[in-house]
């Protein structure tokens, strides 16, 4: 399996497949949802996302 993709807050809000996928293997974007420990898995395709340490979420 993959390392997990490291995300700033830059690339808030975060969403799977990511621009850097390739297109064959695209699967309905779906938008992750972070918890307190900063990481997010994508429920299709079961690529993990972190947030760099540091970064904070906005909430609304």
């Amino acid at each position: 399996m993959p390392a997990a993709v490291t995300l700033d807050a830059k690339d808030l809000p975060a969403y799977c497949p990511n621009p850097a996928m390739p297109l064959w293997s695209s699967h309905p974007r779906v938008f992750l949802d972070f918890g307190h420990d900063g990481l997010a898995k994508c429920p299709y395709c079961g690529t993990e996302y972190r947030l760099k340490p540091g970064t904070v979420l906005s909430h609304h």
